[in-house]
């Protein structure tokens, strides 16, 4: 009986294989790179351009004149060879194909360390460097070391103030940053039936911060619903008896508010131990915590109050945003204060879009805190919106109350 990562790359851990890749992508970012390096191999046909995707999320709308020249010419990349574009405003890759272009049971490479989100959709979801990608461009194909798999076993169900991402620093804190080396991480047990799409994707996403190959959900009534909901119909994955390398346990009951402190991942505490940190701003987006559920629960806590802190929040993709718009809790953001930014990537890179400068100090929704991640001498705090709205209120780190 095998693991889900064995099961869609059809051989036992540790094997190696080729296989078909049903999606690859890249961003503007890679996706020149990519272009280059077919360049160098001299292939100017693409094996399937309709299973390929580039998505302009990293630096949109372009920063320099190099950015937006280097975007034409993707653009122009794309037109002619017939790969589907997402172009700036779209989105960040990993969301704009996890809304009805995934499906389980898929193998998807993206030119992205983070596009281990999209195996909270039941498929296997890898990244890769450029140079690999433009290897599957050419042939359509690509090897994989089937990974061993680290079961993480959920029970119990969130409460109050506690957020998926919560979760996701529970198991980074856990495993460490190295724990997880070229392993998949399976999220399992009866918790997983009462987390959302939008906190799966979450703790898929920061499966790579434990080193990482991929993070997978079995697909199930949660994704099936999803999937339908963009007019894609699925079938079920269910778990087999199946040999896991490790296994880690988690309550989700006894989940509380964390915060991940500079400069690593995995160095986590609850959020009450650095309560009164000062900060100078606060990020709410990334391919971590850009969605609905995050921009609704940070909408909730503050409504009808002021910011008092620069607040930064940027939507995932433009599905995310126009859904803020018509339920309304865009303008509950905007009413309190923040800035809202084109969809994408934004600061998350320190490319652009609230960048921090020396000695400022960021708490933010995404994935990463590593030193100068954001700007050269800038420090970052991670945590969930939750925890990231009742800091910008109180213009400090803060323990958020939520009934």
């Amino acid at each position: 009986m095998s693991t889900l990562s064995e099961r869609i790359l059809d051989a036992p851990a540790g094997t190696y294989v080729d296989r078909e890749v049903d999606l690859a992508f890249a961003h503007d970012g890679t996706g020149i790179l990519a272009r280059e390096a077919l360049r160098e191999m001299g292939v100017e046909r693409l094996a399937h351009p309709e299973r390929l995707r580039l998505i302009f999320d990293h630096i949109v709308p372009a920063n320099t004149g190099m950015a937006a020249t280097l975007q034409a010419e993707l653009r122009e990349y794309a037109r002619t060879t017939g790969v589907a574009l997402s172009d700036a405003g779209g989105g960040i890759c990993h969301q704009v194909l996890s809304e009805g272009v995934v499906r389980p049971g898929t193998i998807v490479a993206g030119a992205d360390s983070h596009s281990c989100t999209l195996g909270a959709l039941g498929a296997f979801a890898t990244g890769m460097g450029a140079t690999d990608m433009a290897a599957i461009w050419a042939s359509g194909a690509t090897w994989f070391r089937v990974p061993e798999t680290i079961a993480v076993c959920l029970s119990g169900r969130l409460s109050g103030a506690a957020d998926p991402k919560d979760v996701a620093l529970t198991y980074a804190a856990k495993l460490g940053m190295e724990g997880a080396t070229y392993r998949a991480l399976e999220f399992v047990g009866d918790g997983v039936a009462d987390i959302s799409m939008d906190g799966r994707l979450t703790l898929c996403n920061m499966a790579v911060e434990t080193g990482a190959k991929t993070g997978l959900f079995y697909a199930d009534g949660v994704t099936l619903r999803h999937l339908a909901d963009h007019g894609v119909a699925a079938s079920p994955q269910a778990p087999e008896e199946c040999r896991y390398e490790q296994e880690i346990d988690i309550d989700l009951s006894d989940i509380v508010p964390l915060v991940a402190v500079p400069h690593r991942v995995d160095t986590v505490c609850e959020a009450e131990e650095v309560a009164g940190t000062h900060i100078d701003q606060v990020f709410v987006g990334t391919c971590t915590n850009g969605r609905y559920d995050d921009l609704f629960r940070f909408a909730e806590i503050v409504r009808g109050r002021r910011v008092a802190v620069r607040t930064l929040v940027i939507p995932a993709s433009r599905a995310v945003l126009a859904r803020a718009i018509a339920t309304g809790i865009l303008a509950d953001i905007v009413d309190a204060g923040c800035m809202v930014a084109t969809p994408g990537c934004g600061p998350c890179l320190g490319a652009h879009a609230g960048v921090l400068g020396e000695g400022e100090v960021c708490l933010s929704t995404a994935n990463r805190n590593f030193k100068n991640r954001m700007g050269v001498g800038g420090e970052i705090y991670l945590s969930s919106a939750v925890t990231a709205a009742a800091s910008a209120l109180a213009g400090e780190i803060a323990v958020p109350e939520v009934a």
